[in-house]
């Protein structure tokens, strides 16, 4: 179990992130204490989406082929269409993630980024949400598509779009503090 103040929280993010989907919980984790690392493809500044054009550009602390999952309690994946769908296609990321999730680690996953959980084959039998226009993706990989808020089995998070974001951070500290969730490995 970690206390939120203790934690350390990875958000994997390229280009085309869905701004309030990275930058909303990194500051509301990082007020709550917890240490908040942004890795980028490239370990350099990403720029986001912000609804209907680019938005502002955030710094990353690392590269995603160097973060380490050990290093972490968590990991969040914002969303947005772009950000996801390159990341997905990234043998780093889906390293990395995949190291996340055979921990027991929380991860959370909001808007699109329900689809590198796709990728990873980590929704088999699991009860999930995203953004509506993945829901078949969600289910033709095996899980079974929620339409709530949040939804949260054996410690992996997912929510549908940034007006679940004030649930999708609880939940985040919520499952933190729970520590390691036992479940299958991607």
């Amino acid at each position: 179990m970690t206390a939120i103040e203790n934690a350390r929280i990875l958000i994997v993010a390229t280009h085309g992130f869905e701004q309030s989907e990275l930058m909303v919980p990194r500051d509301e984790l990082r007020a709550k204490g917890a240490k908040v690392d942004v890795a980028s493809l490239d370990g350099q500044p990403i720029r986001g989406w912000d609804k209907k054009d680019w938005g502002e550009t955030v710094p990353a602390d690392l590269r995603i082929a160097d973060a380490k999952a050990d290093d972490y309690d968590a990991i969040v994946l914002p969303g947005g269409q772009i950000n996801p769908d390159i990341l997905r296609a990234d043998a780093d990321t889906m390293a990395l993630l995949g190291r996340f999730l055979s921990s027991g680690k929380t991860v959370a996953a909001i808007c699109h980024a329900p689809w590198l959980l796709v990728q990873a084959d980590a929704l088999r039998d699991r009860n999930v949400t995203s953004y509506p226009s993945i829901r078949k993706d969600v289910e033709n990989a095996g899980g079974r598509w929620v339409d709530q808020e949040v939804v949260t089995d054996k410690g992996i998070i997912t929510s549908r779009s940034p007006d679940d974001l004030p649930a999708f951070v609880a939940k985040i500290v919520e499952e933190v503090g729970e520590g390691i969730h036992r479940r299958r490995a991607a």
